[in-house]
């Protein structure tokens, strides 16, 4: 495979980089190398499942040969090879902006969260909408999991699912999360809330839910990775070619609108018990507002 011949200097020194330590590579890690260089700043589109099926390995593969290079990670050599790509700086929309940093991050945050809004229709279905508000439906219990920016995802979610009736829990603590989903009953559902799809302990706790015979429910931005391959259930949304420093940020807004969805759908199919649930955190609501 060639490097691509469009390379800003700043990306060549990366790929140079590479190259120097393809020597120390053998076999798959060898073949992860190649897909990076092949690939180069269009690994924003890549999640580490991706690049896995491109180079005929496993994601723990990609890590290590990641690793290998220099990396903490792929996510490390994604983030390095996008930070200067022209399709991910967009220039500023003026003079002004580009003289005036809050500005430029205003505009740029916008542009972002548009981009990640606008992408959910391609990759969020409403049968994927409606199985996952089926299973949660019938859930005699509800785990949720989630770290750094999906914490707050998950307690928006907490918060409107019981609203709705459901019985929730959403540890803050990770070894409590792993011991709730371990002990979830078949007619559990642990709902997994990660942005690539390979957060360690997000994984593990879906692993043990799975193991428990509970259903598992992933929001994630990409839709092949570890979390989607332990997953029974998958919501796909999420930006992924975006402004350097802001993928993660606008992926969190378009899992919120994905969990508004979900909660205006579980709300249909449960009916008169959701609508009680309801009137009753309104009423509490009621009680707290002045």
């Amino acid at each position: 495979m060639e490097g691509h011949s469009d390379m800003t200097p700043l990306e060549s020194q990366l790929a140079a980089r590479i190259r120097a330590r393809l020597g120390d590579l053998r076999g798959a890690e060898a073949r992860v190398a190649e897909v990076v260089l092949d690939r180069g700043a269009g690994l924003v589109h890549l999640s580490v499942s991706d690049v896995a099926a491109l180079a005929g390995t496993a994601p723990s593969s990609v890590v290590r040969a990641c690793q290998r290079l220099g990396f903490r990670g792929y996510q490390e050599l994604k983030i390095a090879a996008a930070r200067h790509s022209p399709a991910t700086a967009p220039a500023p929309a003026d003079d002004d902006d580009a003289r005036d940093p809050a500005a430029r991050a205003l505009a740029d945050t916008l542009r972002a969260a548009r981009a990640a809004l606008d992408g959910i229709t391609a990759t969020l279905t409403a049968d994927d909408l409606r199985a996952a508000a089926d299973v949660l439906a019938g859930a005699g219990q509800v785990v949720l999991v989630g770290s750094g920016l999906s914490g707050a995802v998950v307690l928006d979610l907490a918060y409107r699912l019981r609203a709705l009736g459901l019985r929730v829990d959403a540890p803050a603590d990770p070894l409590t999360a792993q011991l709730a989903a371990a002990q979830l009953p078949p007619d559990g559902v642990c709902f997994a809330v990660s942005h690539g799809g390979a957060t360690p302990l997000v994984i593990d706790a879906a692993r043990r839910a799975r193991a428990a015979g509970a259903a598992v429910v992933a929001l994630t931005s990409y839709a092949r990775s570890p979390l989607t391959e332990t997953a029974t259930h998958t919501l796909v949304a999420g930006g992924q070619d975006l402004v350097f420093g802001l993928e993660t940020t606008a992926s969190r807004l378009a899992h919120l609108a994905a969990v508004d969805a979900l909660a205006q759908t579980l709300l249909a199919l449960r009916g008169r018990p959701a609508e009680q649930a309801l009137g009753l955190s309104a009423d509490i609501t009621a009680d707290h507002t002045y």
